[in-house]
């Protein structure tokens, strides 16, 4: 079996983050530990839209 057969497995960082123990963090490690989830939550949701865009722009290109 070719490993071209099989794409690769990507990790799922959001269930890690989700079993990570939070007890040992200040209230400030968990406010930092917020704004970074905020802010990659901000690029996901602005890649979303691209994304939407660009297919929105490609069906009106091919549209008959």
């Amino acid at each position: 079996m070719d490993m071209d057969d099989h794409p690769p497995v990507r990790p799922d960082v959001a269930s890690q983050l989700a079993r990570e123990d939070l007890d040992p963090l200040s209230v400030e490690e968990l406010d930092a530990r917020i704004a970074v989830l905020e802010a990659e939550i901000a690029r996901t949701r602005r890649r979303a839209e691209q994304a939407v865009n660009h297919r929105a722009s490609a069906d009106a290109l091919f549209r008959p």
